[in-house]
């Protein structure tokens, strides 16, 4: 039956292949569903609810990615596009995180509309990968900007704007001792270095007494945790920002669709070029729009039972690295999330100090897309420079996007490398300019 529904000896593999690297896959990823809630909880959110919003949004993710489109592509709440969700959205607009739900569920839709569409491939040929490359990484210099806050490593200064913080307080002194022993885990290339890395850290701190471990009574799901978050997205509200579709929707929606796109598209692209199979940046592979249609109705889903984005992880190459080549692998990854659930009560027992240096560890891996910015090229380099200092020293990943979409279009302008078919380009470079007058004024 299981040959039959995913196709394992088309695709040259075997059930416990599949099942290896499913586990594989997800214990590169498991780390989520500890630092996700933490992240959201900074918004307001029940941190234990958004820790069973995780499990339920990256199961339903995964399965649905393995069932429908069979490839070896796992889902969950993205990094980075969390942060933007609390720091930028709930805390630096002022929105309600039900109402930001509400946002993150309307770039689900419209995700699934450009899709069906077929403008999917529009938005693509609008951005240089230069520009994309350097969206990951100022999101991942956003990220470990957070995790070093976090441990305290860089606190407030009046004088300098940021300084450096007491390395010899208990909570910093913990976060750096996890950040050793995170990156000692990868250097050793352990599978699940990041989730372990956190796991022992939190021992540490409860060792320490820096937080009180939670009950031996304290595991499975109550009703009150699925309730905290489950269909708490406020889409009316969303769509009355400023008036209607005003700039400030457009902005929040437009960051969560373009990450997510972009994104999704990445990561399929090097899970491909690993299984061997065609590039999404050439012809596509024929389950392509399944493939982004699971991805956007994973985000619709994920907004209904209370989590950010939900899109694909690079991490799945890790699973696809032993063998995995088809939907089952995402199958496996799904029901081990499912599975999480039991311990999900645990996640608010977790130290910040214990997570933390997995933010900065994230951070940092995701700085490696950098290396595909032209840097001798400066209609490539200074966009791409643009954006990748903008989003963390503005804490906005919208701001990062618009100075160098901005900057890309005006430098292909004088350029004289403007093509009609820009039209798409130089409409979000308009859109931009009138955002930072908007932002002036107000």
């Amino acid at each position: 039956m299981l040959d039959r529904l995913f196709a394992l000896k088309a695709h040259d593999t075997s059930v416990g292949t599949e099942v290896l690297a499913g586990v594989t896959t997800f214990l590169t990823m498991a780390y989520i569903v500890v630092v996700n809630p933490l992240i959201l909880g900074d918004a307001g959110m029940p941190v234990t609810g958004v820790a069973v919003a995780t499990c339920l949004a990256a199961a339903f993710g995964s399965l649905v990615m393995g069932l429908v489109a069979n490839v070896p592509l796992a889902l969950a709440p993205g990094m980075g596009l969390n942060a933007y969700f609390t720091y930028t959205v709930v805390k630096g607009m002022g929105l309600p995180w039900e109402t930001a739900l509400g946002c993150v569920f309307l770039s689900g839709a419209a995700f699934f509309l450009l899709t069906v569409a077929g403008v999917r491939r529009l938005i693509l040929d609008a951005m240089p990968r230069s520009l994309t490359a350097a969206v990951g990484g100022g999101i991942g210099l956003f990220i470990a900007f957070i995790g070093l806050k976090s441990a305290g490593v860089i606190v407030a200064s009046p004088a300098t704007t940021v300084g450096l913080g007491d390395l010899t307080a208990p909570t910093t002194a913990l976060s750096l001792l996890g950040l050793l022993l995170i990156a000692g885990l990868q250097v050793r290339k352990v599978r699940g270095a990041v989730l372990i890395g956190i796991v022992l850290t939190a021992l540490a701190g409860w060792g320490m007494g820096l937080v009180h471990p939670p009950s031996a009574t304290a595991t499975g799901v109550r009703l009150s945790d699925l309730t905290g978050t489950l269909l708490r997205l406020d889409i009316p509200a969303a769509l009355s920002l400023k008036g209607g579709a005003g700039l400030a929707l457009l902005e929040i929606v437009f960051v969560f669709l373009f990450v997510d796109v972009f994104d999704n598209v990445g990561t399929l692209s090097a899970v491909l070029r690993r299984t061997g199979g065609t590039e999404v940046d050439g012809a596509g592979p024929p389950r392509l729009n399944r493939i982004l249609l699971a991805d956007s109705v994973a985000t619709m889903a994920g907004a209904a039972v209370g989590v950010s984005t939900v899109t694909s992880y690079i991490e799945s190459a890790a699973g696809v690295a032993v063998g995995g080549r088809t939907g089952l692998t995402s199958v496996v990854v799904g029901l081990l999330f499912l599975a999480t659930l039991a311990v999900t009560p645990w996640i608010q027992a977790i130290p910040a100090a214990a997570t933390a240096p997995a933010l900065i560890l994230v951070g940092a891996l995701m700085m490696g897309s950098l290396g595909e910015v032209a840097w001798d090229d400066p209609a490539a380099a200074i966009p791409a420079f643009l954006t990748v200092v903008a989003i963390p020293l503005t804490y906005s990943i919208a701001n990062g996007l618009a100075f160098g979409i901005t900057a890309h279009a005006i430098l292909k302008l004088v350029g004289g490398r403007a093509r009609r078919s820009d039209w798409l380009l130089y409409g979000l470079t308009v859109l931009f300019v009138a955002r930072f007058i908007y932002l002036a004024k107000g």
